[in-house]
């Protein structure tokens, strides 16, 4: 095969663990973690979280890398590869690039509000303004369709820029450059945060259990929040584990990566809820706690220019470190299923991404699809995250666990797991894990989103 022939690998270890990291290490540990904890009562929460994240994310990581250097292709080509072309498990890689492709089309927005909040620190633009104007600039943000669509291309532009060059010279080069930053001004910001009166308080919040706000619900909410934490089912680690080579150790590697995204998320935790207690707010801000809560608290923090624009580009890096994943994702698929040159995949994508964003860049505008809310419910931007999140991922990885677990050739399984490890001893465990534990996992996290039961209600 010419094209397998010509794939490019990873130019060094720590440059995959980078990438794979940086991926992983998206706004679901900056924007996400933080508040869903605030909202599920903090310790407990976490605790489980963590549990989620080594039992039942783990294991689908690692067959996700299992899969993608076994076949040395892109999602779909993987499941073409290794199943003899058939149609049912070639949809497992299919909903991976297009969940891909949806995620990139508003992921784009919300990472174009970072970077609209990195140039407006650098204006001060809290200075001469109360607390309420401060919290409402979002609404307007979120309400200018021209605004947002601005930072939307703008963002789109600079993770093509990043993509563009190759796996070596553009992903990997960047991604260690940026998760090496995230980690940097991840830690230098929680350091300033240990200064402040709510540091106390929010260490208790975040470690010490509290049964009091803890519901079964709030388990389900754990182990979905570890499976998007992780960029489970969106074909990223089977493209990613395509570009690996054969003595790379994938358990451990895994593991390595797993506990990085762990201490990401803790660190995130550290870094916001102290700036929170301090100033006397509740954890459950919920979804508007990035960008309408801690605007307004570094107001008042003294050196609040420095902060507040560091902890803006932070939220930038791992924006960016994640869509550079979601972009390769289409992009590898297009090279695998079409023969077309790396550069030519890139720009068609970025080009489709950036148009089918258009209708969540202007959701808050009513300029587009003006009753799309009233039809749907919610806006064109939340109905697209729901259909992903409810049901894209959680099917495409409950495809990915059955098809691992119980139809993958036993031989070949036992081969890529021990290829290059010395963890062999922890293959019948992983195998458990992905046959029963994982699968049922998900069958969970899918009925209670979708609403088909109410684990809160059952009663045993």
């Amino acid at each position: 095969m010419q094209g397998q022939a010509q794939r490019e690998h990873w130019g060094s270890h720590l440059g995959f663990i980078l990438a794979a990291a940086g991926s992983a290490i998206g706004l679901g540990t900056l924007w996400k973690f933080p508040y869903v904890t605030g909202e599920n009562g903090g310790g407990v929460f976490v605790f489980i979280y963590i549990l989620c994240t080594f039992l039942i994310g783990m294991p689908i990581f690692i067959a996700e890398l299992m899969l993608g250097r076994k076949a040395q292709r892109g999602a779909v080509g993987t499941f073409a590869t290794l199943t003899h072309n058939s149609t049912v498990w070639k949809g497992a890689g299919w909903l991976g690039v297009i969940s891909s492709f949806l995620i990139m089309s508003y992921y784009s927005v919300l990472a174009g509000w970072g970077l609209n909040y990195v140039f407006m620190s650098l204006n001060q633009f809290y200075v001469g303004r109360s607390a309420q104007e401060i919290s409402q600039i979002f609404d307007v943000l979120s309400s200018s369709g021209d605004i947002t669509l601005f930072w939307h291309f703008l963002f789109t532009a600079l993770t093509i820029a990043v993509v563009y060059p190759g796996v070596r010279q553009g992903i990997e080069f960047w991604s260690k450059f940026m998760t090496s930053s995230l980690f940097v001004l991840l830690v230098g910001l929680c350091a300033y945060t240990i200064t402040l009166d709510g540091f106390p308080a929010a260490i208790k919040f975040l470690f010490s259990p509290d049964f009091s706000n803890f519901k079964p619900s709030s388990a389900l909410e754990a182990l979905g929040l570890s499976f998007f934490t992780l960029s489970l089912g969106q074909g990223i680690m089977i493209t990613y584990g395509s570009y690996m080579h054969r003595s790379e150790d994938i358990p451990r590697t895994s593991f390595i990566i797993g506990s990085m995204i762990i201490l990401v998320s803790v660190l995130a935790g550290l870094m916001i809820f102290p700036v929170i207690f301090t100033f006397g707010f509740t954890p459950a801000e919920g979804r508007g706690l990035v960008f309408k809560i801690l605007p307004l608290l570094f107001g008042k923090l003294p050196g609040a220019l420095l902060i507040s624009t560091l902890f803006f580009t932070l939220f930038v890096f791992t924006a960016l470190t994640s869509s550079i994943a979601l972009v390769e994702v289409v992009v590898a698929n297009f090279v695998d299923l079409t023969g077309w040159s790396r550069h030519r995949a890139v720009l068609i994508t970025g080009l489709a991404c950036f148009i089918f964003g258009i209708p969540s860049a202007l959701s808050g505008s009513n300029t587009l699809f003006a009753n799309w809310p009233v039809i749907y419910g919610k806006t064109f931007l939340a109905t697209v995250d729901d259909l992903v999140s409810v049901w894209l991922l959680p099917v495409a990885g409950l495809m990915v666990a059955i098809y691992t677990g119980w139809f993958l050739d036993q031989g070949i399984s036992v081969e890529e797991f021990e290829a290059g490890t010395r963890w062999k001893h922890l293959w019948k465990p992983w195998r458990f894990f992905i046959r029963w534990v994982a699968p049922l996992g998900i069958i969970f996290i899918m009925l209670q989103k979708s609403g088909l039961i109410d684990v809160d209600k059952i009663r045993f």
